[in-house]
């Protein structure tokens, strides 16, 4: 008779709430997970899924307060009863900001920092950071500051600070926000190596489903409103439609497949569309297909901006920005994607005005803007950065958005009169007395949108504008800006590494590599080409595959078709 395993995480009836609230962030919460599984859990933004997190790495209760009913066991043990300090010789937690994580001055410090505490021999410590370095290849990063890394070797080095404590379960929250989609493909299958290599157990809280699944998973876990509202298989949920019903975003080629009228089934493993099984749905992806009209891109013929063998170097020996050139048309929405490091941060700050180029123009609407100061320039060209708290500066929201009026001098009737009208257009009219500390992190988002649109510039850049956000948040910001683009004749160019993002809402993409503008097309165009992905650190999107197992000889108008419908849909 074989002997029950049993679960290494057990959470029974547990309910949570902090104590600043009214009502519980986890409500009766019943889930087992087993040794050497690796799960997902997926839900909106306040859904539960972090406090169900701190609660396994004993966050809570030990820095977040609050009553807790039920029972929680992580391997055997209470996280309420060894802490944080003893929660992290079982769980190991890598966060989503990498930064906030790092300790120590070199890689080599911060992966044996634990170690260290531990008072384990400088022999025995040597062998250990070296044996967890050299399987993250991190060898030769070892004398470097972590601050210095790219984007996916900052994982690696989080990922080592708590591999080295030998830990039985790892934690990831939000892996790939930060990452761009070559890197994050390559974080999900160093998670997946080393879950099989070190027999460990696997949690991973993401909001991009399908990059999670390039490896398997063995269940999802869907939470709402603070309770768990599935547990399945993936192949089980995606041929369901519960995913779409809770505003999660299903992969792209699971849509395609239902938006053509196919009815997923299970047993056709949905999970990878590399292994899928495609011959029950392929007459119906086929002949919806070819019954959707030809896509037509509409542009303008006015150039709002052009730039023309645009260098730059910050330290004389390489060159950040490589002889870039390209025409924005008035009205566009432009996304400008690479790697992390490809040079696409610096290429706005030039058009801003940040840094100034070592060669080439810059026009806007045809005239040279090198004699423009910082300030002229943010009256044209508006720039919001990816975090809004980087960009507000005072309590109250109408003083916020006023601020660059203000600033300039203008009457402070004008100033109440422009800023109610921005404010009607963004959505937060309702809230204008309010204090800026009240509002969601998407909220915040638009009040820094709206404190550059009433300065009424021409063009607006946005770095990131949806990471880290749930889908419904996503959508919202997104059709939030389509809506300023119509409403205001804006032209937007949008920095980021959300392939989703690029295919639906823009409508051209500017490929940038090491410095290099190396393709400038339509988005389906730059997701259906294998080597500009390749180049470019992107993600080939899952329509190209679902295109070719379907015999359909352009993936690229297969692509453009589907988001085509998808967005009359959406209307």
């Amino acid at each position: 008779m074989e002997k029950e395993i049993s679960p290494i995480i057990e959470f029974e009836n547990l309910s949570f709430k902090y104590r600043a609230q009214k009502e519980p962030t986890l409500k009766d919460i019943n889930l087992k997970i087993y040794p050497g599984e690796k799960i997902l859990i997926a839900g909106q933004s306040g859904s539960g899924k972090s406090t169900l997190a701190h609660l396994l790495n004993a966050l809570i209760p030990c820095s977040y307060a609050g009553d807790q009913s039920g029972s929680l066991r992580v391997s055997g043990q209470e996280p309420a009863g060894l802490g944080v300090f003893g929660m992290s010789k079982i769980v190991g937690t890598v966060l989503q900001d990498t930064d906030g994580q790092f300790i120590a001055l070199t890689v080599g410090e911060d992966i044996a920092f634990a170690l260290e505490n531990d008072n384990v021999p400088q022999e025995e410590m040597f062998k250990k950071v070296n044996e967890v370095a050299g399987k993250l290849e991190l060898t030769s990063f070892m004398e470097n500051a972590p601050g210095e890394l790219s984007g996916g070797q900052k994982q690696r080095v989080s990922l080592g600070g708590v591999m080295a404590c030998d830990v039985k379960i790892l934690l990831f929250d939000e892996p790939l926000a930060n990452l761009d989609p070559a890197t994050g493909k390559r974080t999900i299958a160093l998670i997946d190596e080393i879950m099989h290599d070190e027999d460990m157990t696997v949690i991973i809280i993401e909001h991009r489903l399908e990059d999670v699944l390039y490896r398997d998973v063995d269940r999802i876990v869907l939470m709402d409103q603070g309770r768990i509202i599935a547990d399945m298989t993936p192949d089980d949920m995606l041929s369901s439609d519960i995913l779409v019903q809770n505003g999660i975003r299903e992969p792209l080629y699971v849509s395609a497949m239902k938006a053509a009228g196919a009815r997923v089934l299970a047993d056709t493993h949905p999970q990878h569309i590399e292994s899928m099984d495609i011959a029950p749905y392929k007459d119906t992806i086929r002949s919806w297909y070819h019954s959707i009209p030809f896509h037509e891109v509409k542009t303008s013929d006015e150039s709002v901006l052009t730039v023309t063998d645009l260098e730059f170097c910050y330290d004389e020996k390489r060159k950040i920005i490589d002889k870039v050139s390209f025409d924005i048309k008035k009205g566009e929405i432009v996304s400008l994607v690479g790697k992390n490091g490809a040079g696409k941060s610096t290429l706005a700050s030039l058009i801003c005005g940040f840094y100034k180029p070592d060669n080439g123009t810059i026009l806007l609407n045809g005239q040279d803007i090198s004699p423009l100061s910082i300030k002229e320039r943010g009256e044209k060209i508006g720039y919001v950065m990816q975090s809004p708290n980087q960009m507000i500066s005072k309590p109250m929201i109408m003083e916020e958005v006023g601020l660059g009026l203000a600033s300039r001098g203008v009457p402070e009737d004008e100033i109440r009169q422009r800023a109610e009208e921005i404010l009607k257009i963004c959505g937060l009219y309702p809230f204008r007395n309010w204090p800026v500390s009240a509002l969601s992190f998407g909220q915040k988002k638009r009040v820094s949108i709206a404190s550059i649109l009433i300065m009424n510039p021409e063009i607006l850049i946005l770095d990131e504008p949806t990471a880290g956000q749930d889908y419904m948040h996503y959508t919202e910001i997104m059709e939030f800006l389509k809506d300023i683009r119509e409403k205001l004749g804006i032209t937007i160019i949008m920095i980021t590494h959300d392939m989703h993002l690029m295919l639906e809402y823009t409508d051209r993409t500017l490929v940038l590599t090491d410095g290099k503008l190396i393709m400038d097309a339509a988005p389906s165009e730059v997701l259906t080409n294998s080597e500009i992905c390749d180049r470019a650190y992107l993600k080939r999107t899952s329509l190209y595959d679902l295109a070719l197992k379907c015999d359909i000889d352009e993936p690229g108008e297969f692509a453009a078709r589907f988001i085509d419908f998808e967005r009359s849909a959406s209307k």
